[in-house]
């Protein structure tokens, strides 16, 4: 025993006085970790456009574009994906997948969109948090309603109604210790939409399940309305402005680690 204990302090104290030239190995063992999580998709297509576009297959270009170059020009990042093709994955698995993963940031991208007779464009960025706006709330209902389609969503999400603004009052007690850190990615998301000049909506708060489950920093996008602005979102010239949008916000926020 005390042999171990001698070789431990040993360690700690080679450790603290290491060199500099010492860290960068430390940052190949644990690379910083992301993340992209394409909302919807399989049997869930999420919004339909006018013209045929559909919200599952928006979310999944701009998530494959945005790690496409993180992985070509960040070195010293990984990128996981919830799911890299037209496939149902259900909400919880999306935050466990970045759980079991220890990422140290979780994105998951969405499209809006309006009832019928109403238009808008412009992107917004949420993270969880109090959704006392109806609109807020409206998007929170929206994009939870996919676990209707997972098999025994009750007992998974502890009688959790989507469709019920009571079930939205627990998300009033939660304490997220990443609200910060979210909310400051969040903010760099929507620098940069300005900077490419889309219409900035802001950063909101809003109880999704998604970001619930996760127990990293975490947002969640909604890149435009395929209500009105379907071609552009459905674009590459779209998908190239967006992800790379998303990609300069997140290596901002590396940065500043």
């Amino acid at each position: 025993m005390l042999v171990a204990i001698v070789v431990l302090a040993g360690v700690a104290f080679a450790s603290a006085f290491a060199p500099a030239e010492s860290a960068p190995a430390a940052a190949e063992q644990h690379p910083f970790t992301i993340v992209i999580d394409a909302g919807h998709g399989g049997k869930d297509p999420g919004c339909l456009g006018k013209q045929g576009g559909k919200e599952k297959n928006i979310n999944l270009a701009v998530a494959k574009a945005v790690g496409r170059l993180l992985e070509q020009q960040q070195k010293d990042v990984k990128v996981i994906y919830t799911r890299t093709t037209d496939v149902f994955v259900e909400l919880n698995e999306r935050a466990a997948i970045a759980n079991r993963a220890k990422a140290d940031l979780f994105v998951s991208i969405h499209t809006n969109s309006l009832p019928a007779g109403k238009v808008s464009r412009g992107a917004e960025t949420y993270t969880l948090g109090m959704h006392r706006a109806a609109d807020n709330l409206a998007v929170a209902k929206r994009e939870n309603s996919v676990i209707t389609l997972e098999k025994d969503y009750q007992s998974h999400y502890e009688g959790f109604d989507p469709k019920s603004a009571e079930s939205y009052i627990i998300f009033e007690f939660i304490q997220d210790k990443n609200m910060e850190k979210s909310v400051r990615l969040a903010k760099l998301i929507q620098r940069q939409f300005r900077a490419a000049g889309r219409l900035d909506k802001g950063v909101h708060q809003a109880g999704f399940l998604v970001l619930r489950a996760t127990s990293m920093p975490s947002c969640l996008v909604e890149l435009g309305y395929i209500t009105g602005e379907e071609a552009f979102l459905c674009s590459d010239a779209g998908v190239s402005q967006m992800s790379q949008s998303i990609y300069q916000a997140i290596v901002e926020y590396k940065k500043q680690q």
